[in-house]
Parts: structure tokens; sequence; C-alpha cells
């Protein structure tokens, strides 16, 4: 699977700001840290205000704080803002859609995408922090 870079840039923040909730950081915090694009994460954490998943502090040391639910707040929630993660087959247009061939492949990708967003839905933050955290004492 891969995602669209709003999604990716989207989980990155999510992730940073949801790892100490109390703290604030601006896109310029994020994005030099990840070495991503200040622009891009700036239209991201539009959306994810727009969304009530972070909240946007105004003013002279403002920034951006997490405000969901760490142990409610799945990856697929973040994910979902910014894409359907449903598999589409490229079809020549010489292939039928009733054709058994296309339907079995169909019936394949839609199986990998129910998979696929049951486990999203099943990773909260906390988790994924908490295993983040597990993979830095590893290092």
């Amino acid at each position: 699977m891969k995602l669209n870079k709003a999604s990716l840039l989207a989980l990155i923040a999510v992730m940073e700001l949801a790892a100490e909730p109390e703290r604030q950081l601006s896109t310029s915090d994020i994005a030099e840290k990840y070495d991503i694009s200040t622009h891009h994460l700036a239209k991201v954490m539009r959306n994810l205000v727009h969304e009530g998943v972070v909240q946007a502090m105004r003013g002279v040391g403002g920034g951006y704080r997490f405000a969901g639910n760490v142990n409610r707040t799945t990856l697929l929630d973040i994910i979902k803002l910014f894409e359907t993660l449903e598999s589409e087959l490229d079809l020549p247009h010489w292939g039928k859609a009733a054709d058994p061939v296309v339907s079995e492949l169909q019936s394949i990708t839609t199986e990998i995408d129910t998979l696929t967003k049951a486990i999203l839905d099943t990773i909260t933050l906390a988790t994924a922090l908490k295993n983040t955290k597990l993979r830095g004492e590893d290092a």
C-alpha cells in the first residue's frame, strides 16, 4: 500500500503532536525535524485543524497541539481525511467487467482493501507511539 503525500505528512504531524499533547509545535518545527516541505505540511495542518484533530494556537509562541484522544484515534481515522483507500483495477478497454477473471481480481482487491482498513483501524496513536518508543530503545 502506498499512501499519498498528504496522508503521510498528516500521520507524521499527528504522531509528533500526540507524543506530548500539551506541547505546541509550529509547522516549521515539524518540517525541520523530518526534512519535509513546510508549505505542504501547512496545507495538511489546515485540514487537520478543520477536522478537529489538531488545534491551532495563535500568537507569539503559537503553533499546533493535538486535540484528540490518543487511545481512540486510529491511523485509519487520520488517513481517511486524505484518501479513500479503495483499489481500482486499471482494466484494459477490451476487458469485460462481467468476465470471471476480472470479477475474481475485483473480489481479491476488495478483500485486500477491507483487511488493510481493518488493520489500520485497530492501531491507535497510543499503540503507534508506544511502538515508536520501543523501536527507539532498540536502535
